[in-house]
């Protein structure tokens, strides 16, 4: 795969998202009032300081991937795939706690919302999911040259009840909701940033012996 990672005409992902529909907290649990709640931290915003006690529900002060999924909804009101709540956890968890504090829900939360630009962007029937020629669109403008085989794959596998058992000339008969949209676009930019940093010669070619592939791999989030 040539030329990956170089985001033509000026557009490019975030990047560090979802919530699209509603901030943390709306359609998800309610807090149930374990233990008093810490003030905010100097300076912090009030409302992204509700948000994230209106998440954090057992008041821990930190919020588990759980209640990150329970408070995180898709435009069509179905919730976060727990995988893809997981790498944003990855992504923000700075101290690699399991868990997200304040401060590090605060980059979430921003990444959060220019993901959900980036959605808009590329769902042109505004349908609330992006289909394949939108799709394709998107990883063009990002920069990540993909085959119509790959790209078959990608659809296959962040959109299961459209994809599954077509074949490959058969159009989808549906799209990948924000949440998926999301992970499939982090997940090709980590696997084309691991691959960029192999091929010096950028010739689009890479000899990885199993220690090296493994090890590769292996760092992925």
């Amino acid at each position: 795969m040539s030329h990956y990672g170089s985001a033509p005409g000026g557009y490019a992902p975030p990047p560090g998202g979802g919530g699209y529909g509603g901030p943390p907290g709306y359609g998800g649990g309610q807090s149930q009032g374990y233990g008093a709640p810490a003030g905010p931290p100097p300076g912090a915003d009030p409302q992204l300081w509700n948000w994230f006690s209106a998440v954090d529900v057992d008041r821990s002060g930190h919020i588990t991937a759980d209640e990150l999924q329970r408070a995180l909804i898709n435009g069509d009101w179905t919730p976060f795939d727990i995988d893809t709540v997981k790498l944003l956890m990855t992504i923000f968890d700075a101290d690699r706690s399991g868990t997200i504090g304040f401060n590090e829900f605060v980059g979430l939360w921003k990444y959060i919302k220019d993901w959900q630009n980036v959605f808009r962007h590329f769902d042109r029937d505004r349908s609330g999911s992006i289909d394949g020629a939108e799709l394709t669109s998107a990883f063009q403008q990002f920069g990540y040259n993909l085959s119509p085989q790959l790209l078959d794959l990608v659809q296959r596998k962040y959109d299961p009840k459209g994809m599954s058992g077509r074949t490959a000339i058969v159009a989808p008969t549906a799209g990948i909701s924000f949440d998926r949209f999301v992970r499939a676009c982090v997940v090709i930019k980590q696997l084309s940033e691991a691959f960029g940093g192999l091929d010096n010669d950028r010739d689009g070619w890479i000899t990885v012996n199993y220690d090296q592939f493994m090890r590769t791999v292996l760092t992925l989030p």
